[in-house]
């Protein structure tokens, strides 16, 4: 509405010296033919393109349209009275009027085409019988350009009298304007109750510029050539041939970027799934490898203890029942990796997480000892909560783990770990806490994050892990310095109601 109101003033402007004759501007005509003939050419070729892709027969009709009404440019240039004298082209004074009634109607007929057929179904032939039919409507206006052009250079005497002289034209003539004034109306009329795209949208704005070209040209310069109001008249088709090429030169433009852009998404999905894996494997590598350690520990120490002058078979028999039993460990350690990736909690049960807690360290216990690491518990009542048991026995023993690793370097004063567990306010808090070396503020911010370890052995994955199994379950996980010596964990799940437990 903008652009066609800019366009009404614009033609107000100049309506009052329509009529002022231009005398000598015959030499503008090559130059406003040539961009005539650029800009409907290219619009064609990207309806011919757009045509190629949703193989709609509204849109290559026009895209026809466009193409006659640019090659049709050329012999009206050529026929024009005046322009190419100086090559000996100096035809029937009417060829020039007749060319111009047939690109002017041709193109009004294409786009009436277009909007009574936009809403059929598709062509429905293949991807490569468009292209053929492409190829074939090009051939069939060019030859339609050259035989009309030929039969008006042979037949000029038989031509109707569109034109008085080189500058008035007959009553025959204003037909013409009328006829394609009536099309331009119906067509607007036809887009307007079937408007569905960017392309009617502007379409409409091209009828109504060819209106305003009709209106100045035909009536307001008194269908005088070479007038103001004549070139004004042709300015503005050259705008409304314009309009189509840039709406579709700036679709493309967004089609383009959009591409890109999803390119670049495909390209980070992509990366982002190939991390993901290798953080998977990273995971069952960190999460196996604790219990791998553990059957490797029992089984040398039960082959010790059989290796004794005399074999103390109940001390291997214990060390060989740790050994099934970290294997079961590992077994289930797959299977909570597993379920870790599921979206649903069907193998969330409502269980004791002081319970849970006992039984974690007591599976760690005989390895703390061996590291010299006491651990000291203060366990609240019962904790009941909703989990899934072999994730959250994944999060302790992981929590466990890491305040071993971080006490082995210490050596001036006990190594204690100390686990509590509270109820509050709708949730339960577990927290576990060492005194070894603590863990440096630079590094807290990303001690969570994948592939980061402050242990030279460590992959990284442990705690990531955690924290997406607590905040799966509605919970929090965070990490505080221990004064004075030290770090502590603390992790929050929701509560539930004592009668839910599973005992």
């Amino acid at each position: 509405m903008g652009i066609v109101a800019a366009l009404m003033a614009a033609m107000l402007l100049s309506a009052p010296f329509a009529r002022l004759s231009l005398p000598g501007t015959e030499i503008l005509i090559p130059a406003y033919a040539a961009a005539a003939l650029l800009v409907e050419l290219l619009t064609s070729a990207l309806l011919f393109a757009l045509f190629s892709i949703d193989r709609s027969r509204a849109i290559l009709i026009l895209a026809t349209g466009y193409l006659l009404s640019g090659l049709l440019a050329i012999p009206w240039a050529l026929s024009f009275p005046g322009v190419f004298t100086t090559l000996g082209l100096e035809p029937n004074l009417q060829i020039t009027a007749v060319i111009a009634a047939a690109r002017r109607l041709g193109f009004a007929l294409s786009v009436l085409a277009f909007a009574l057929m936009k809403d059929e179904k598709d062509w429905d032939r293949p991807r490569k019988a468009s292209g053929h039919a492409i190829v074939g409507w090009i051939a069939l206006v060019a030859t339609l350009t050259s035989v009309l052009t030929l039969a008006l250079a042979l037949r000029a005497e038989n031509l109707p009298a569109f034109m008085l002289n080189t500058r008035e034209v007959a009553p025959l003539w204003h037909v013409v304007p009328a006829a394609s004034v009536g099309i331009y109306l119906t067509s607007l009329a036809v887009l307007w109750t079937r408007l569905r795209s960017t392309l009617d949208l502007w379409l409409m704005v091209v009828l109504g510029t060819l209106l305003i070209e009709i209106l100045l040209i035909s009536y307001l310069g008194g269908a005088t050539r070479l007038s103001v109001g004549w070139w004004a008249g042709r300015l503005f088709g050259l705008a409304s041939a314009s309009v189509v090429l840039l709406v579709l030169l700036s679709e493309t433009t967004a089609l383009h970027a959009q591409l890109v852009r999803s390119i670049r998404s495909e390209r980070l999905a992509r990366e982002s799934r190939l991390t993901a894996m290798e953080a998977l494997s990273a995971s069952i590598a960190h999460e196996i490898n604790q219990p791998l350690a553990s059957m490797v520990t029992n089984a040398s120490a039960g082959l010790r203890w059989l290796d004794n002058d005399v074999p103390r078979v109940g001390e291997a028999r214990s060390a060989l029942e740790r050994v099934v039993r970290d294997g079961h460990r590992a077994r289930n350690v797959v299977n909570g990796i597993r379920n870790l990736f599921r979206t649903d909690t069907r193998e969330r049960v409502p269980i004791d997480l002081n319970r849970l807690i006992e039984g974690v360290l007591l599976r760690t216990e005989e390895e703390t000892r061996l590291r010299r690491v006491s651990i000291r518990t203060h366990l609240e009542g019962a904790l009941p909560v909703t989990v899934n048991p072999m994730q959250m026995e994944q999060v302790i023993l992981n929590l466990i783990a890491n305040a071993v690793d971080a006490l082995s370097s210490v050596t001036d004063r006990p190594r204690i770990i100390k686990v509590r567990s509270r109820s509050g306010e709708g949730e339960v808090l577990v927290t576990v806490e060492d005194n070894g070396l603590g863990i440096a503020s630079d590094l807290r911010h990303r001690i969570f994050d994948p592939f980061f370890s402050t242990k030279p052995e460590g992959m990284g994955m442990g705690l990531m892990f955690s924290r997406s199994i607590i905040e799966d379950h509605g919970g929090r996980l965070w990490v505080a310095d221990n004064i004075p010596h030290g770090a502590v964990f603390h992790l929050t799940l929701p509560c539930n109601a004592v009668s839910d437990i599973r005992r």
